[in-house]
């Protein structure tokens, strides 16, 4: 099992579909969403006798059947055309006859196979509800709903796609609806013979046991197995020694730790890529630890895109072993390395691996600051080509502003224009405190463009990328740590979570908000969550007024846990400057907002620093009263402030975007009467905006946190609020 670059999206643990019993999930609103979850087996979804039962229906020699009892099967013409083709059994496999009578007493005219599945969410095997009946068509069986469409992945499956792709392997007569369910059938049959490649590569392993090893456990597997069968199976399958024995890792893990992830595996629930994000979370964790990740997981694991479901398992991982996850990080920080490798294209690249999250998020920040400049300088190309740009000029000093600059008139000074020239401000500029902090040409809300008053950038002027003086050292301001309050208080060891990272262990979460809290800039947030992580309150941290401002004081010294934060960018200063905070969170003794969750302050424990008092609003997940609606189009600043928290990430059903780099969208049109209020809008990106508004879709906002989404095939898919760690 190879471990490569992760995704850049890391994704958020985001379900695309509610489960039953969480708010506002009534049969009318979600149909189909009552309806159990697909049961991983590792059996056929058909015995023997059925099977044989089924070839018989598209065997010749039987055209006088009713072609409503065949699976997929198109009402046509009792004869077939001269010349044309239909699947046989195999060879030397018999074939029971059977009476018309006989066929219909054991498949009733009309009635289809009752399917173990439900729908899984967009892309997903089974993307779609069950309905009564049968689809007419050539592919009737894999349309929306049908025996098909939810059956697991194996022999049966592909039988019916082979057949419904004819001899020209056209789908003809197929609908949009039916061909995306033939697709999905497939993608599960696919993932059902890997499955069973890597049941027998785990065959492999018991007769290849390494020396003194025997065979133990529930699974019969040894320890390891024997030095010399990575070799054979790499010879085998002209692949490399490190891709067998990522194989054979595999294969064991599954035998021993993970069967509920096989059982999925075999069924097409989950394909390679997602098992193998589901082993490699779970390397360090006993059989017990690892099925107990499956059980908070395996449920929606077939929903999740990989960058959801990544987050899943380290957010499970951590719920289960905390320590194991805060141990694996810091041993995998030895391993710390830069790799570069030729790419594909000619190119080259470049990557950090094991780094320290502060770090990352540091250089990250100097990195879109400095690609900011150099947009600002009339670079050409968008931001990810500037990043990298960014990226070279700091590693290598560089200033690539230089391009974009005009050739100086005669007469004049020189590049830089001389020493009286009033030039442009250079990164150096001490009055420049980085990234949104207030200071000039910083990117931030209050900069203006190029030349538009004193201190403007000059084009003439010298530049030079940044250096480690320009920015000062942290990421305050520039990041969105979740932390649960009760880890946050020390009274629970629950994950964290880093918007553009993903989860991090209860330890590294404490850490760098205590980190951020020694910064008077640092702003916070409280959010109340259900039992699923879905925001239902949320409130923003204001100052105390003086005259009710009582001195934090200093709180005892607390004996090390043997983890220090992280050093470098974060905390300012290093490990042991100054106070630790103590972070406090009690009742202000005030009323709350009408039907809120309360007021309540929080201190940071840090002497001199005033209390901040948060009111808990309800947010809008099921009902609404409309309390925050703006009057106009444009949204008021609570008002997008709370739909970014429902939704963290755009409203499209595999789309992660951040939600504060997306569109404030209407569902229904301002200008068709529709509100602008909570229950009527949500982040989407441009891409999911534009999509929307294609005459082609359809996207209805069923409640206010949820949103089910129409394809041009009739397929739907429902995507829910973020979830947060709980």
């Amino acid at each position: 099992m190879t471990q490569g670059p992760a995704s850049p999206d890391p994704g958020r643990d985001d379900d695309p579909t509610r489960r039953p019993g969480e708010p506002g999930g009534t049969p009318d609103e979600h149909p189909g969403d009552g309806e159990p979850e697909l049961s991983p087996s590792g059996t056929d979804w058909l015995t023997d006798d059925e099977w044989l039962d089924w070839l018989s229906t598209v065997a010749p020699g039987d055209e006088d059947e009713d072609p409503e009892n065949h699976p997929g099967q198109a009402a046509r013409s009792a004869k077939p055309a001269r010349g044309a083709k239909t699947a046989r059994a195999p060879k030397g496999s018999r074939v029971p006859k059977e009476s018309r009578a006989s066929k219909a007493a054991r498949v009733p005219k009309g009635t289809g196979r009752v399917p173990k599945g439900k729908r899984r969410g967009p892309g997903q095997p089974g993307s779609a509800r069950r309905v009564p009946g049968e689809s007419p068509g050539p592919v009737g069986a894999f349309a929306t709903g049908q025996v098909m469409d939810t059956a697991p992945g194996g022999p049966v499956l592909f039988g019916h796609a082979e057949h419904a792709a004819g001899d020209d392997a056209r789908f003809a007569g197929a609908t949009d609806d039916e061909l995306t369910g033939l697709i999905c059938g497939l993608d599960r049959a696919e993932a059902a013979a890997c499955a069973l490649k890597h049941v027998a590569v785990a065959e492999l392993i018991r007769r290849s046991p390494d020396d003194g090893c025997a065979l133990e456990g529930p699974a019969q597997m040894p320890a390891t197995w024997h030095e010399f069968t990575v070799a054979e199976l790499a010879d085998a399958l002209a692949e490399t020694r490190q891709a067998a024995d990522g194989m054979l890792t595999l294969a064991h893990e599954l035998e021993v730790k993970l069967p509920g992830t096989k059982a999925a595996f075999r069924s097409g629930v989950l394909r390679l890529a997602k098992v193998e994000i589901i082993a490699r979370g779970t390397v360090n964790l006993t059989p017990a630890e690892a099925r107990a990740v499956e059980v908070l997981v395996l449920g929606r694991a077939g929903r999740l895109t990989p960058g959801g479901l990544r987050s899943a398992i380290a957010t499970a991982v951590i719920q289960v072993a905390p320590e194991k996850a805060r141990k694996r990080r810091e041993d995998a920080a030895r391993n710390a390395r830069v790799q570069r490798w030729l790419e594909d294209s000619g190119n080259a690249a470049l990557m950090g691996r094991e780094l320290p999250p502060a770090d990352v998020l540091a250089a990250d920040q100097r990195i879109h600051w400095w690609a900011t400049e150099l947009k600002k300088a009339g670079l050409d190309g968008d931001m990810d080509q500037l990043r990298a740009l960014a990226y070279m000029d700091i590693m290598l000093g560089r200033d690539s502003s230089l391009r974009a600059q005009p050739e100086p008139p005669a007469g004049t000074g020189g590049a830089d224009g001389g020493p009286d020239s009033p030039g442009r401000q250079t990164p150096e500029d001490p009055r420049d405190g980085g990234p949104r902090d207030g200071g000039p040409r910083d990117g931030g809300p209050r900069d203006g463009a190029p030349g538009d008053g004193p201190g403007s950038p000059d084009p003439r002027g010298t530049r030079t990328p940044p250096t480690p003086g320009v920015i000062p050292a942290g990421f305050i301001g520039c990041i969105n740590l979740t932390v649960t309050l009760a880890t946050l208080l020390g009274l629970a060891d629950r994950p964290g979570e880093i918007a553009g990272l993903g989860p991090v262990d209860p330890a590294l979460a404490r850490d760098l908000a205590q980190a951020v809290a020694r910064n008077p800039k640092t702003s916070y947030c409280v959010t109340v969550t259900d039992q699923q992580g879905h925001a239902i309150g949320h409130g923003c941290a204001r100052p105390e007024p003086k005259n009710r401002t009582r001195a934090a004081r200093p709180p005892e010294p607390r004996p090390p846990r043997g983890h220090d934060p992280p050093g470098g960018h974060d905390p300012p200063g290093g490990p042991g400057s100054g106070t630790r905070p103590g972070f406090t969170f009690t009742a202000s003794g005030e009323d709350g907002p009408p039907g809120g969750y309360g007021a309540w302050r929080l201190s940071t424990g840090i002497s001199g620093r005033p209390g901040l008092l948060i009111a808990l609003d309800p947010v809008a997940l099921d009902t609404c009263d409309h309390r925050f609606e703006a009057r106009g189009h444009d949204p008021g600043v609570k008002l997008r402030h709370l739909a970014q928290i429902r939704h963290a990430t755009c409203t499209g059903p595999t789309c992660r975007r951040p939600s504060r780099q997306c569109d404030f969208e209407h569902n229904i049109p301002y200008e068709a009467g529709g509100r602008t209020c909570l229950c009527n809008t949500g982040p989407k990106c441009r891409h999911e905006h534009r999509l929307k508004q294609d005459p082609r879709w359809k996207v209805e906002q069923i409640t206010p946190g949820t949103f089910r989404w129409t394809a041009p095939s009739g397929r739907q898919y429902t995507t829910e609020p973020t979830r947060y760690p709980i």
